[in-house]
């Protein structure tokens, strides 16, 4: 690139050389040079959030008159521009970086005074550290961005996607509650069961999911704008930190709240690893209804068979006609990633060294990660697969009255011990439990077609 391709722009360090047209300045382009670790950047949720806190701050300083009206006015339309997405091309800076997020914070000063100047008409030239950042730090901008993000992101895209998918799951469960089928417990027959029972469990499963995530929602509402620094609030307004939680709440349209400690606000993350644990657990429970959905639909011809998986794509580059349970699939390998996440997470959020956690970059990073893509995968699942599942009822039908532990029905009439020799003959014979009590004469068959009836064995029956 040629010496006409850079201006030259000068920090608290000296000079550094900056692209032509970027909007960044000198701060930036020491971060580009200090941290080419990977190509991963900051999303939009995050840049939105860091927008949404400039323009935030500025307004409550223009109305404690810390700020000149034009100035303050100024930096809020330069800060819409990047809350509307106009300019993530600007935040350059690695996730791999400072712990505190100083570079992404200086990121953000940098093209909002850049803009801002551009609008402002005044004399006097707007400064990114004295003006767009002024009342903070990036000790509380970051954790502050962390929450506005990771809730929003939570609120509008993962909870709206896990309610559909437990939609579709209620919708099966009374589809399905007159398919009997056989149950399976260490991967053995057990008694009977419905296919509506069945997905009744996964409906409740993510029922909890929900229920857990929203809890966890509570303690990201508290923000630690105001703390500055360590959490004193040095170099800040005495009023600043309860009314740029008002403002971050109107602008946002969820309702935030100044911490209740700035010192544990800044110095924990505890709000963003509780979250990341129930987005953990739920990825434990997706991870497992998948596995059975794959194992459930298996085959089709030699496997489990009982339902019919919808085909949406071919499943095999040599072998024509296969098919695949492709989203069950992607869907594990999101919750395999979402449980690595939180390892990642756990561990940043153990750096809380004395008033500042030092690993908050990779932890949005992962939390956001995290939450958008269980969000899609879910949505997909649901709409996708789960939706478009049917119940092979002659099959689940037919492994039933194969089931050695339809004895089970049988112990409480004539002892546990003689009800095993049924079934351990039925084995030996390649028999049904239901042909060997016939032959054997040890009911009669009116009473045991009542007690081998499968519908009577899928609720308390004594």
């Amino acid at each position: 690139m040629s010496k006409n391709n850079f201006r030259v722009e000068s920090d608290s360090m000296g000079q550094m050389k900056v692209p032509k047209n970027s909007l960044y300045a000198a701060q930036t382009a020491r971060a580009i040079e200090n941290f080419p670790i990977s190509d991963l950047r900051f999303k939009r949720p995050f840049i939105e959030a860091l927008g949404v806190i400039k323009f935030c701050s500025a307004k409550v300083n223009g109305e404690l008159n810390l700020l000149p009206q034009s100035i303050s006015k100024s930096i809020m339309k330069a800060s819409q521009e990047i809350i509307d997405g106009k300019h993530d091309n600007e935040f350059v800076v690695d996730i791999f970086q400072t712990g505190s997020g100083t570079s992404s914070n200086m990121n953000a000063n940098e093209v909002i005074a850049s803009l801002a100047n551009k609008f402002h008409t005044g004399k006097q030239k707007i400064h990114p550290n004295d003006h767009v950042n002024l009342c903070q730090s990036s000790n509380d901008v970051i954790p502050t961005a962390m929450h506005i993000s990771t809730y929003k992101l939570t609120k509008n895209r993962l909870i709206p996607s896990l309610k559909i998918l437990k939609k579709e799951f209620d919708i099966k469960e009374k589809k399905f509650k007159n398919i009997y089928k056989i149950g399976r417990t260490h991967l053995q027959d057990a008694t009977p069961m419905t296919l509506g029972q069945e997905f009744g469990g996964f409906s409740q499963m993510i029922d909890n999911s929900l229920e857990y995530i929203n809890l966890s929602l509570s303690p990201l509402k508290l923000l630690s704008q105001g703390g500055t620094a360590v959490g004193t609030g040095i170099n800040s307004h005495p009023k600043f930190a309860k009314k740029i939680s008002q403002q971050i709440s109107n602008k946002v349209g969820f309702k935030f709240y100044e911490a209740k400690n700035h010192f544990e606000s800044q110095s924990s993350k505890d709000a963003i690893v509780n979250l990341s644990g129930t987005l953990k657990t739920c990825s434990t429970s997706l991870m497992k209804i998948a596995n059975d959905v794959r194992w459930l639909g298996s085959g089709p011809r030699c496997g489990f068979g009982e339902i019919i998986l919808p085909s949406i794509q071919p499943g095999s580059s040599i072998m024509p006609g296969k098919v695949n349970p492709v989203l069950a699939e992607a869907l594990t390998q999101v919750c395999a990633q979402v449980i690595g996440n939180d390892l990642t997470i756990t561990i940043a959020g153990q750096s809380g060294n004395f008033q500042l956690n030092v690993m908050m970059p990779v932890m949005a990073h992962n939390i956001m990660e995290s939450i958008e893509i269980l969000s899609t995968s879910t949505r997909a699942f649901a709409l996708d697969c789960i939706k478009g599942i049917k119940a092979d009822k002659q099959k689940c039908e037919n492994y039933i009255d194969d089931s050695l532990a339809m004895c089970t029905s049988l112990a409480p009439i004539i002892g546990y011990n003689k009800a095993a020799d049924i079934a351990k003959k039925a084995y030996a014979s390649g028999k049904t439990v239901r042909q060997i009590v016939n032959e054997d004469q040890i009911l009669t068959k009116e009473k045991s077609d009542k007690i081998l009836d499968p519908k009577t064995m899928v609720k308390p029956s004594l």
